[in-house]
This record gives structure tokens, sequence and C-alpha cells, in this order.
């Protein structure tokens, strides 16, 4: 019986009352390691995630492009969204200009009022702009191959002595008295 599991863990969060010691720093974390199929789990401090020395990120190219595309197309949207609103504007001062032709002072007062309504537009897209989602930290890892045998070695050590303890619990594991006389 050999234990082995791949080396993909899957970081997730646990509620602050499951909260458990790290493993290398023994501060309490509500953050786990879990390889699929539950083989091995273990709690790590966030911090030690970034850590290059400890484990690395698996990144899902196919993922990052979608997600990518996704944003692509909607920026491109956005976009439309708003020469489509600056053609509308520019026709509706069009057709103002023609109606008053004649009168400056009306003019100066709408040019004032265009560039109020301006600024709130112009803060809300820089506001849009700025709001963009931070990006997601990973949640797939490969741990360090030092890592990886450390874990492999104590699931194993953890094998043996279940076993040990079962062949104890046994009374054939024991040899039994000589019962003829020598």
């Amino acid at each position: 019986m050999s234990v082995s599991f791949p080396n993909v863990y899957t970081h997730r969060k646990v509620a602050d009352t499951a909260s458990k010691p790290c493993e290398l720093c023994y501060k309490p974390s509500t953050s786990v390691l879990v390889t699929p199929e539950n083989k091995d789990f273990f709690f790590v401090c966030p911090g030690h995630l970034k850590d290059k020395g400890f484990c690395s990120p698996i990144i899902d190219e196919a993922a990052v492009a979608a997600k990518k595309k996704k944003e692509m197309e909607a920026e491109i949207e956005r976009v439309k969204k708003e020469f489509e609103e600056k053609q509308k504007k520019k026709k509706e001062k069009e057709k103002e200009k023609e109606k008053e032709k004649g009168k400056e002072k009306e003019k100066d007062k709408n040019k004032k009022d265009d560039e109020k309504d301006k600024n709130p537009e112009e803060k809300k897209k820089t506001d849009e702009a700025g709001a963009v989602a931070p990006e997601e930290e990973p949640r797939i890892f490969s741990l360090k191959k030092a890592f990886y045998s450390q874990r492999l070695d104590k699931k194993r050590n953890a094998e043996i002595a279940k076993r040990n303890r079962e062949r104890l619990q046994n009374p054939d594991f024991f040899p039994s008295v000589p019962k003829d006389l020598p």
C-alpha cells in the first residue's frame, strides 16, 4: 500500500471557528490546501501561499484567456455606448443651434450646463475605470519538491503507524507460549 496523490492543491477557506494552526508557522489560519478527492489537506497561512519557495500557482491558461476576452468585449461595448451618447448630444446641440441662432446669451448658458453635465459623467467613467476588480488570487497550487515529499512522508508514516496499531490489537500477532515441555 503506497500513498500517492497528485501535487495539485486547491486553496479553500474555512470559518473562523474552524481555524487550526498553520503547518509551517503554527499561527491560527483559516486557509486550507486540499488535494483532489480529499486525500491530503493541511492548514497554511495566506502569506505562505505567496512565498515562491513554498508553492507555485497553477494558472489555467484557457480560463485566463476567456476572462481577458470577456473584459475586452465589455470594454468595446462600453466605448460603443459612449460614442453613441456623444453622437446623440452632438445632434441635439446642432438642433439647438439652429433654433437659437439669434440668442447668444442662451447659448452661453447651454454651454455652461453642458459642461456641468460632462463633469459628473467624466467622474463616473474614471470611477468605472478605477473600479476594475482586483485580480483574483490563484486557487490551485503545486508544492515545491521538498514540501511535497514531506507531505508524502507524513502520510506514509501515518499509514504505517495505523497498520502497526491494528497489528498490536490482533492477539495472533504475538508469539504463543510453548505448550510441550523440553
